[in-house]
């Protein structure tokens, strides 16, 4: 905002008023931040599993957003509105293409498109509240791609929570700490009529080398199952060039009808290294273990991916990857398997690329 100046002298007469050099400063309009903020980005991919079940009809792939084989993708074109002016605003983030229907996978239509949609109101600068729509504030990883160093998702995001609909208090509370407390519709809902709410928070803390986030989402499902999840995300930077980052949570369903609940948990490491400003290497190891069957696997998953992140230019990012995903059991398929799988490992190749604006 350019800021209105002038200097006066108190003058003795009228002429010698007149006589002064008007230095009145004229505010450059050109130069007014504008209220209305809008980016987005575009990603396609292919991917290959060397197992190449084609007569089994398996892709191999358990987590989001990568399920396809020896095809190049459409991942997703996407574009966000954010308006701020002064204690008000507003973010308006849609997206088009497998990777967002597969985000609002409980919706349809034009709804499907929405990934966030929310107002906001800060009453000061120590208290925000949100209400509509928003991406999880549990794990690590994160829809849109560019934000993330490798493109394809561990099992943690993928049975993780996606979205919340509801209503939150974020509070900066000092010395790096914050605090966020809501009341939201199931998760991933964003119109549950009858549905109980659950109950999310976060406590924070975060500064110049490590950041850290302790994450809870609590309440009912829309079958009356009984859910509480609780994770740990951190980020170190131990120099400009290298970094870590880690996630870790686990999930306790009580079905209706049961006793006692079950639950699954994972824990992932992220190395980050950065050896110049236009290449990157990300390392991946996730431990996924879901012996108890909530999320389907009935046992526990290792899985590696090595990507690299080539930045040609400015607002690219071209992703060669390679991934590896080994069951504790018989989980992926091979070409002549018909009707259940045989191995217990297989490998992945995916070549992604990102522009974002």
């Amino acid at each position: 905002m350019a800021v209105l100046s002038y200097h006066a002298t108190i003058a003795q007469s009228e002429s010698a008023v007149l006589s002064k050099k008007d230095t009145t400063v004229i505010p450059d309009e050109s130069k007014k931040e504008n209220p209305l903020k809008i980016s987005g980005s575009v990603d396609a991919y292919y991917r290959f599993n060397f197992n190449n079940a084609k007569d089994s009809g398996r892709k191999n792939n358990y987590t989001s957003f990568t399920n396809s084989q020896n095809s190049f993708e459409l991942g997703m074109a996407s574009v966000k509105f954010e308006y701020s002016k002064g204690k008000i605003g507003g973010v308006v983030d849609l997206g088009f293409g497998s990777r967002a229907s597969e985000f609002s996978y409980n919706e349809s239509g034009a709804t499907a498109a929405v990934k966030q949609a929310y107002v906001t109101f800060a009453p000061s600068g120590l208290v925000k509240f949100s209400i509509g729509k928003w991406a999880t504030h549990v794990g690590y990883e994160l829809l849109d791609p560019q934000l993330n160093r490798n493109y394809s998702m561990s099992y943690m995001f993928s049975f993780g929570p996606f979205s919340h609909t509801g209503l939150k208090a974020d509070f900066t509370l000092g010395h790096g700490f914050g605090l966020m407390v809501g009341v939201a519709n199931p998760t991933d809902y964003l119109s549950s009529s009858f549905g109980k709410k659950n109950f999310i928070a976060q406590v924070s803390k975060t500064g110049d080398k490590i950041n850290a986030y302790l994450n809870y989402v609590g309440g009912k499902d829309p079958a009356n199952n009984m859910i509480n999840q609780v994770g740990l995300s951190a980020t170190a930077t131990i120099s400009s060039k290298f970094g870590l980052g880690y996630d870790g949570t686990i999930k306790s369903v009580k079905f209706v009808g049961s006793s006692k609940a079950k639950e699954w948990w994972g824990s992932a490491l992220y190395i980050n290294v950065d050896p110049v400003n236009k290449f990157g290497l990300s390392l991946r190891t996730e431990y996924f273990s879901d012996k108890k069957g909530v999320a389907g696997f009935s046992t526990s998953i290792f899985d590696a991916t090595l990507s690299l992140n080539i930045k040609p230019v400015n607002g690219l990012i071209i992703i060669p990857e390679f991934r590896v995903d080994s069951g504790k059991d018989p989980l992926f398929f091979k070409n002549s398997d018909t009707v259940s799988p045989t191995a217990k490992a297989t490998g992945s190749f995916v070549l992604a690329a990102i522009i974002n604006f």
